[in-house]
C-alpha cells in the first residue's frame, strides 16, 4: 500500500512535531486534537519551527507549502481516509486505549496504527482493537523535529510486515530506526536511561547537587544536547512522571519508581515550559530564566 495520507491524534509537542515532518517530506496531514484553539496553536508553533528550519537551509520549500500540507480536525472521523496514524495522545493506557478502539473502527482494514508512548506496553494498547497484528510502537523523541531515532517497537501480535512498513515509513521521515523486538514497558531506550533520570532527581532532593549542575554536567560529560532535568521541561514533567509509572507498575523494580520530589511537582502543576514553571522558570515566551525556586 502506498502512503500518502497521514493522520495524527493530538496537536501538541509530540503530535505536532510528528506533523511537521510528515508535512516537510511531502505527506499531506491530518492533524485531530479536540479543539479548534488547540489545533490553532499546534499550526501556530509548527509554522515558526518550519520558519527556522526553511531560514537556515535545513529544509527545502516554503513554510506556506509545508504548513499548507496540514490539515486541522477535531474528530476522529477524520482518519477514515488515512494510508497511515500516528497516535500522541496523553501517556495514560485508557485514553490511549479508547481512542484505538475508534481509530479501529474508522479506518481501512489495511491501515496500520503507530502509537507514540514512551513507555505503555504496545500489547495493551493493540488489544483494543480487532488488528493488532497492525499495531506497532513509533516512538519519536522530542523535539521530534530535531532528533533523528524513532524507536520502532513490536507487541506480541505485531507482524513483520508492520514493522517493515512503519520503518521506511519513519526512513522516508528523515529518522534512523532502532527495532525493539520484544514488548517490555520502557521499551529499551528510556529502559536505559530512566534509572539515570531518578537518580539525578533523587541527587538533587538531596542536596547533593543542582539541577543546574546535573544539566551542565550531563551536556558537558556526556555529551548530550540537553541535561535530564531541561528534557524533562521540554517534554512535560507530567509526561515523564505517567511513563515512570508506567514502567514501575509493570517491572515493580525500585529503580523506576517516580520519586516524591517529581511527584510534588506534578501534583502542583508545575509540568515544565508549558505552565511557564517546572525545573526551571520560564517567561511567556518559553524562554528559561533561571530555576524554579523549590
Amino acid at each position: 500500500m502506498e502512503i500518502k495520507k497521514i493522520f495524527v491524534a493530538g496537536a501538541g509537542l509530540m503530535g505536532g512535531g510528528i506533523s511537521q515532518i510528515c508535512a516537510q517530506a511531502g505527506y499531506s496531514v491530518i492533524m485531530m486534537d479536540l479543539t479548534d484553539e488547540i489545533i490553532r496553536k499546534g499550526l501556530e508553533s509548527i509554522r515558526w519551527s518550519v520558519g527556522k528550519l526553511v531560514e537556515k537551509g535545513k529544509i527545502q520549500g516554503s513554510v506556506d507549502e509545508i504548513v499548507g500540507r496540514i490539515q486541522g480536525a477535531t474528530d476522529s472521523s477524520a482518519a477514515k481516509d488515512a494510508d497511515f496514524v500516528f497516535e500522541a495522545v496523553a501517556e495514560k493506557l485508557d485514553i490511549k486505549r479508547a481512542l484505538f478502539e475508534k481509530l479501529d473502527r474508522i479506518c481501512r482494514p489495511d491501515v496500520i496504527l503507530g502509537t507514540n508512548t514512551s513507555a505503555i506496553p504496545i500489547t495493551k494498547i493493540a488489544e483494543a482493537t480487532n488488528r493488532p497484528s497492525q499495531v506497532v510502537g513509533t516512538h519519536f523523541f522530542s523535539p521530534v523535529p530535531m532528533m533523528r531515532i524513532l524507536e520502532l517497537v513490536k507487541g506480541s501480535a505485531t507482524s513483520d510486515a508492520t514493522i517493515e512498513t512503519a520503518e521506511r515509513l519513519g526512513q522516508s521521515l528523515g529518522k534512523e530506526t532502532i527495532r525493539v523486538n520484544r514488548d517490555v514497558a520502557g521499551f529499551a531506550l528510556n529502559r536505559i536511561n530512566f534509572p539515570s533520570t531518578v537518580e539525578a532527581i533523587n541527587l538533587v532532593e538531596a542536596g547533593v547537587v543542582s539541577v543546574e549542575d546535573v544539566d551542565k554536567g550531563m551536556r558537558l560529560g556526556f555529551g548530550r544536547p540537553m541535561g535530564p532535568f531541561e528534557t524533562a521541561d521540554l517534554a512535560g514533567l507530567d509526561v515523564g512522571f505517567n511513563a515512570l509509572s508506567a514502567v514501575y507498575e509493570d517491572t515493580g523494580n525500585e529503580k523506576f519508581r517516580p520519586p516524591a520530589l517529581l511527584q510534588k511537582k506534578v501534583e502542583k502543576g508545575h509540568l515544565g515550559r508549558k505552565t511557564g514553571l517546572g525545573w526551571y522558570k520560564y517567561d511567556e515566551n518559553g524562554k528559561k530564566i533561571g530555576p524554579a525556586d523549590e
